[in-house]
């Protein structure tokens, strides 16, 4: 379990393939200190296993269904990438809860410059854009992110400086392709909906229908 609140920008140092799946290796810096082999840790909002560690590096394993599902598969050695460690009990949840497990891929389909930051137009499936709903929450390559407006298969997120700052989501142009998560709580209230009345799109009045709001 995660926050999306993003610890740090790591590199990649090395990607090795092994037939369908793959072998990453991020150099965690300060962070590596706390990891040891087992433990989960969010990379681009991907939850991963640390497979090996030596120094500040540690290796994860991605086997052929989190490339398929996810950006892993495009990574490249010296690419950034956002890291989180797994929430511990206590840990203060600033972000909203992430569980690593990527829904889709969208792509970058605006930036706008906002103030100091940005709002960001993402293209998604729209079996995706059905599970979200204006104010709530999304992880975008694993920062935990407040969905401005959704369309039918899109939805946008202004994305402040600090954020900025400290992702990799201000190198974000055009047509970049970014791993999505979408707040299990959406999922849910989706589930309970298409059980009640079929498959349906999640808004502000169905929701009321189901006593959600």
């Amino acid at each position: 379990m995660f926050t999306g609140i993003i610890r740090t920008l790591a590199p990649v140092t090395r990607i090795t393939r092994r037939g369908p799946s793959a072998r990453v290796a991020v150099d965690l810096g300060e962070l590596a200190a706390a990891a040891h082999p087992g433990d989960s840790i969010c990379i681009n909002g991907v939850c991963l296993t640390v497979a090996e560690e030596a120094g500040t590096v540690c290796e994860f394993d991605a086997v052929a269904e989190t490339l398929s599902r996810s950006t892993l598969g495009t990574l490249k050695p010296g690419d950034k990438v956002n890291v989180e460690p797994s929430l511990r009990v206590g840990d203060q949840l600033g972000g909203h809860f992430v569980l690593g497990h990527v829904d889709g891929v969208g792509t970058v389909a605006a930036v706008t410059p906002a103030g100091k930051g940005i709002v960001m137009k993402v293209s998604v499936d729209a079996a995706l854009a059905a599970q979200m709903v204006s104010k709530g929450s999304v992880a975008v390559d694993g920062v935990s992110l407040t969905v401005v407006e959704v369309g039918t298969n899109h939805f946008t997120c202004a994305i402040i400086p600090t954020t900025l700052k400290s992702t990799t989501l201000a190198a974000r142009t055009l047509g970049d392709k970014v791993n999505i998560e979408t707040d299990i709580l959406g999922k849910l209230v989706a589930r309970r909906l298409e059980r009640a009345s079929g498959p349906t799109d999640l808004t502000i009045e169905k929701l009321k229908e189901a006593g959600f709001a």
